[in-house]
């Protein structure tokens, strides 16, 4: 089949080059001159593991292009992918216009039946939008040509996006019309070979499932985080219940790990969008609601936790923090609403200096916090390491805030040895506290056996 993609993104991009690698001719289109230059000599803009060889496969044997022409990506295409920043407002709602403005492209240039897929994740109702935007654009040519508009939602996670699109676990596809179906079905068949994954609906009901899902992500999430602040007044260990309630398999293990809280381009912003949208409906989301409230507790917990630690935040003031990990999740560089950059801007407020190590996204932190505080500010008060041994030499404390691979076997006496204040702040629970009590080390997770808030305070 001959596919667009609208949208080189993180989404797109995956998008564009799995269906090439299942023998489909793709053109993938983007405005942005320098992303497209850069793809078209083979180099992938975003880490995500496994994506830059099968770009390259793809782009060489020419069922992958790149480009910037309208005309060219919309002429190309028998089916039309629109996977385009959806980017949050002021009030959390999500913003269609680049959506908007790719189905009026479209309409203006079409000159032959069309698909339309929307992949963007966007309110409910959008379709009709896309649809209504597409058709106005074709009555001011004067022009009839027949169109579908199809909701098909992605479940991509960072990190695992190939797999998770080669093998998806299920394929959600809103359409109003058998044909269109039709289509997708074939489309699809190849990563839907082993057992029927793919799930019809209306379009607003595979818009809603969307925001639902990570909406009840995002809850199972706080919710453990709650739990956790619980468990650590109680004396209970929240791994243990973690690994008890997780047992069931009405529950399940996925999602229930206690930590700093959930970030990234999807939970955070669809978890307010959906509480907007209804809103809009008169409807009052109290559990997102407090979902979100936790989270946005949640992201606060490790400063508090180290200024609990040194009798107090003033006491922060010229101390030294190492942090492992900058990027949201591990297997990725994204830093949209990373739980990190609170932990950081908090310290600079209290006047502590910053030792960042991160194996991909120190790169993007470092162009975020220079845009915010500027080069100097920046380069006075945030160091970004070149490796984990280098990120705790000369720190008073390790500050564990992403579990990359590499940080969850270290060298505890070591640390002990060069932390000049011996204490490590696990904000994802992947070390074990008798391993480092062993090691001489102070040890802290989120509602493990023994943690306190207010236990003996470092001189």
């Amino acid at each position: 089949m001959n596919i667009t993609i609208i949208g080189a993104g993180y989404v797109g991009l995956v998008v564009a080059t799995c269906f090439a690698d299942v023998g489909n001719e793709v053109v993938c289109h983007d405005l942005d001159d320098d992303k497209i230059a850069r793809l078209s000599r083979g180099e992938v803009p975003i880490h995500e593991p496994n994506l830059a060889p099968v770009v390259t496969r793809n782009r060489l044997a020419g069922r992958l292009r790149f480009t910037t022409s309208d005309a060219l990506a919309i002429g190309h295409a028998g089916i039309i992918f629109l996977a385009v920043g959806t980017p949050p407002e002021g009030d959390g709602s999500a913003d269609i216009d680049h959506v908007l403005a790719a189905a009026r492209s479209i309409g203006r240039l079409m000159e032959r039946p069309l698909l339309i897929v929307n992949k963007s994740t966007v309110p409910v109702g959008t379709a009709d939008q896309v649809r209504a935007t597409v058709a106005a654009a074709l009555a001011g040519r004067g022009v009839d040509i027949p169109f579908d508009v199809v909701s098909n939602p992605e479940f991509l996670k960072e990190g695992m996006a190939l797999q998770d699109f080669m093998k998806p676990d299920r394929i959600i596809v809103g359409a109003e019309s058998a044909h269109a179906l039709g289509v997708m079905r074939q489309l699809y068949a190849p990563f839907s070979r082993n057992h029927e994954k793919f799930v019809a609906m209306g379009t607003r009901s595979a818009e809603l499932t969307k925001y639902a899902a990570n909406a009840m992500l995002a809850t199972r999430i706080s919710f453990m985080n709650e739990l956790a602040h619980l468990a650590g007044q109680l004396g209970a260990d929240i791994e243990a219940v973690r690994l008890g309630i997780g047992a069931d398999p009405r529950i399940g293990r996925q999602f229930l790990s206690a930590g700093i809280g959930y970030g990234g381009s999807c939970l955070p912003k669809d978890v307010r969008a959906l509480i907007r949208i209804a809103a809009r409906h008169g409807q009052h989301l109290r559990i997102l609601r407090a979902t979100q409230e936790v989270n946005d507790a949640q992201q606060h917990l490790l400063f508090e936790r180290l200024a609990s630690y040194f009798n107090g935040a003033s006491a922060l003031r010229g101390r030294s923090i190492a942090l492992w990990g900058l990027a949201f999740k591990p297997d990725t560089d994204d830093m949209r609403d990373a739980p990190s950059l609170v932990l950081i801007r908090a310290l600079l407020a209290a006047g502590a200096t910053v030792r960042a190590y991160d194996p991909v996204a120190s790169g993007q932190a470092r162009r975020l916090l220079v845009a915010e505080h500027g080069e100097a500010r920046c380069a006075a008060s945030v160091l970004f390491a070149s490796s984990a041994q280098e990120a705790v030499e000369q720190a008073d404390v390790l500050v564990l805030v992403t579990e990359w691979q590499e940080f969850r076997s270290p060298d505890f006496r070591y640390l002990a040895s060069t932390l000049r204040a011996k204490a490590v702040f696990d904000g994802r629970n992947i070390y074990d506290r008798a391993v480092l009590d062993a090691a001489g080390l102070y040890y802290e997770g989120i509602g493990r056996t023994d943690d306190r808030q207010g236990r003996a305070a470092h001189p």
